[in-house]
């Protein structure tokens, strides 16, 4: 087995005893470390809040979302339109985007990230997450790491990002717990936390619409909610719909 074999695996049996999010950074940023990156992070986003789990400086991730740059983040918009592993660097030999966007890149490089690969992964219900590995070594050849590292990485993006699923579901509070939802009432709510109609969600999970209502009203009463977007948001704050 090689190097880089011995490492992925270490990073899947390091995953099933992962029991916290703090864990699951560390064990996410041993990995990183030992293909030759400085930091690692998993973004997923889902409606109006991401959800964040990496090692970088918390000083920058604090800044990133206070101006919401994941809304011009290139590498976020890459990732919600692509599927495959991609490299990408923000230095200045490479400009590229918009005079925000490279500034967003110049501001990244302060904090120590300046070049990476990221794994596109598509979650239900139009989720998008994405996987990183990041460096602030300016001599590393991203692109060519991409290609020597593609499938242990795109492999790791997703292994991390079901382990991390079920972690954010776990660490989600009790009420959650003590809310027994059936499967197609999560389905329908998470359909209108998308912005989709009592029409529409008929239409994709093929069901009448009068049953998408007796869905909701089911859901509403269970989450003692006074209206549907009372119910999901209740049911968004209790972690019902990650």
């Amino acid at each position: 087995m090689s190097e880089v074999e011995n490492t992925f695996q270490e990073f899947i049996d390091a995953l099933h005893t992962a029991d916290d999010m703090d864990a699951f950074e560390r064990v996410a940023n041993r990995f990183a470390e030992k293909l030759g990156f400085e930091r690692f992070a998993y973004l997923r986003l889902a409606g109006e809040t991401p959800t964040l789990i990496s090692s970088y400086p918390r000083s920058w991730t604090s800044r990133y979302f206070s101006l919401r740059y994941q809304e011009l983040d290139p590498v976020v918009i890459r990732a919600r339109a692509e599927h495959g592993l991609f490299s990408w660097t923000g230095s200045s030999s490479a400009p590229s985007g918009s005079r925000e966007q490279r500034r967003l890149f110049e501001e990244a490089g302060t904090f120590g990230i300046r070049s990476g690969i990221t794994v596109p992964i598509r979650g239900g219900f139009g989720q998008t997450a994405a996987f990183t590995l990041a460096t602030n070594d300016r001599e590393i050849q991203v692109e060519k790491l991409a290609a020597k590292l593609r499938d242990v990485v795109q492999l790791a993006g997703l292994y991390f990002h079901a382990h991390a699923s079920v972690g954010l579901r776990r660490a989600a509070t009790p009420q959650a717990l003590a809310v027994d939802l059936t499967q197609r009432e999560r389905q329908c709510l998470a359909w209108i936390a998308q912005g989709k109609t009592t029409a529409d969600i008929a239409l994709l999970v093929e069901i009448a619409p009068r049953t998408v209502v007796f869905h909701l009203e089911n859901a509403r009463r269970k989450l003692g909610a006074a209206s549907i977007a009372q119910c999901v948001a209740e049911a968004l704050r209790r972690g019902l719909l990650r």
